[in-house]
C-alpha cells in the first residue's frame, strides 16, 4: 500500500496513530538497514521508548521483514507488562527479551537497535573484540563500547536481563555482543541509526585492515578521544542523514510512512 495512493480518509487515520513520527523514523531505518545488507531478513529488531521513564516503547512486530515494515506496524509496548507475550499480534519472544529488559533497566536507552551485520558481527566473533582508533570512524567508538564476553544463547528474559546490567553506563552507547552481533543505543532513531551505521563502516575498515596483515597505524589515546568528543558535538549529522534517506525513500514513491 503506497502512501501515494490510499484514500485521504485512510492517510488521515494512520498518521493519526500514537507517535507517528517516530514511527515513521523508525520505519525508514529498518527500509534503510535493509538497503544496506545490515539486516536478518524477519530477525533483529528496532525499539525506541515513547515515556519519559522509557518502559513504554515502539518495536517492529514479530517476523516482518525489514524491506517491508511500515510506521503503523509498529507495536507499542509497555516493559511493566509481563502479559505481553500472551497478547494477540505479541513480539518475538527474544526481542522482548532483550527490548523489554534494556528499557525496563536503562532509561537512557531511549532507542535500541539490534542487528547481526556483517562487519561488527565478524568482530564480536574475534577474541579480541576491541575496535582500535585507525581512522576517524573507528575513533568515534573510543571508550565508548561495552564488550559482552559471556553469550549464553537466544535473547529470552534471562539473556536480555544479563545484556541489560551491562549497559547502565550512559556513555557507552555500543555493545559488542561476543560471538552474537551489535547493539547500538542513542536518544533519538537518527541519533542510534546514525551511530549504527558509523559502527558498521567503522568495522568494516578496521576487518579490512587486519586482512592486509600489515602493521596497524593506531591513534593516541588523546587524539582519538579528541576526535570522539568533536564528533559528538557535531551539529545535526545524525538528524540530517536520516532526513536524506527518508528523502530518498519518498522520491522513491516508498510505503514506509504509512
Amino acid at each position: 500500500m503506497n502512501s501515494n495512493h490510499v484514500s485521504a480518509d485512510l492517510r488521515h487515520d494512520v498518521a493519526n496513530m500514537a507517535y507517528w513520527p517516530q514511527r515513521v523514523d523508525l520505519a525508514a531505518s529498518f527500509r534503510w538497514t535493509a538497503r544496506l545488507n545490515m539486516h536478518e531478513g524477519v530477525a533483529n529488531h528496532f525499539s525506541l521508548a515513547v515515556n519519559d521513564s522509557g518502559t513504554q516503547f515502539l518495536m517492529n512486530p514479530n517476523q516482518a521483514h525489514f524491506s517491508r515494515i511500515k510506521a503503523s506496524d509498529m507495536l507499542h509496548l509497555d516493559a511493566e507488562d509481563p502479559e505481553t507475550l500472551n497478547r494477540p499480534g505479541a513480539p518475538d519472544p527474544t526481542a522482548w527479551g532483550l527490548h523489554g529488559a534494556i528499557h525496563r533497566d536503562c532509561p537512557h536507552a531511549r532507542c535500541i537497535m539490534h542487528v547481526h551485520s556483517i562487519h561488527a558481527t565478524v568482530l564480536a566473533c574475534l577474541q579480541d573484540s576491541r575496535l582500535p582508533p585507525i581512522d576517524q570512524n573507528c575513533a568515534t567508538f573510543f571508550n565508548r563500547t561495552v564488550i559482552d564476553e559471556h553469550y549464553g544463547g537466544l535473547a529470552f528474559e534471562e539473556e536480555g536481563m544479563r545484556c541489560a546490567a551491562q549497559l547502565t553506563d550512559p556513555s557507552k552507547k555500543v555493545m559488542v555482543m561476543g560471538n552474537h552481533g551489535i547493539l547500538v543505543m542513542g536518544h533519538t532513531v537518527a541519533d542510534t541509526f546514525n551511530r549504527l551505521f558509523y559502527f558498521e563502516r567503522a568495522a568494516e575498515t578496521y576487518i579490512r585492515a587486519l586482512q592486509t596483515g600489515q602493521p596497524l597505524r593506531i591513534l593516541s589515546d588523546e587524539i582519538a578521544e579528541k576526535t570522539a568528543s568533536e564528533l559528538e558535538s557535531y551539529p545535526e549529522q545524525a538528524d540530517r542523514h536520516l532526513d536524506e534517506l527518508k528523502a530518498i525513500l519518498d522520491e522513491e514513491r516508498s510505503n514506509y510512512a504509512s
